[in-house]
């Protein structure tokens, strides 16, 4: 009875399974929608100036970095299912998921593209103020590190 009790125990999952499915669902349509406000936003306001132009670039920026978000949700939550629900989930080979060791690297993948972008958006809203360099070389030494943890992670499995 016991051995019942804990082989379907693993169905608790579905509470952060489900969970971090709809929050990935609900970031997806949000930023769309904000997405969307800010392309009517730009429309409607006509002017054409480099500073409105910047500004429309960042907004699309914070976008993707926010859908990039979105794609960590949905990586944790299918693995998740994958590993504690159906391993027999069709998958593409780069989001299989056989162990928590590459459920965490597939969300370092993502994360440092989130940090990317994050950079990016910085470097695109910069006005000229402040140090910005010492911002890059800090997000270049945790990329370096998560890079670092990648390539450990990747020896490992092989």
């Amino acid at each position: 009875m016991l051995r019942r009790i804990l082989a379907s125990s693993r169905y608790i999952m579905l509470v952060p399974i489900v969970g971090t499915f709809l929050g990935f669902v609900a970031l997806i349509f949000y930023e769309a929608l904000v997405l969307f406000a800010s392309i009517v936003d730009t429309a409607r306001n006509g002017t054409v100036s480099a500073k409105s132009v910047k500004i429309f670039a960042v907004s699309i920026v914070e976008a993707v970095d926010v859908f990039l978000i979105a794609i960590a949700i949905y990586i944790i939550s299918i693995g998740l299912y994958s590993l504690f629900v159906d391993d027999k989930l069709p998958l593409p080979k780069w989001l299989e998921v056989n162990n928590l060791e590459d459920l965490k690297g597939n969300l370092v993948s993502v994360v440092i593209a989130v940090l990317a972008v994050l950079f990016l958006r910085e470097v695109v809203a910069w006005d000229g103020n402040g140090d910005i360099a010492t911002f890059g070389v800090a997000l270049a030494f945790v990329v370096a590190a998560l890079t670092f943890f990648l390539m450990k992670n990747n020896v490992r499995r092989q």
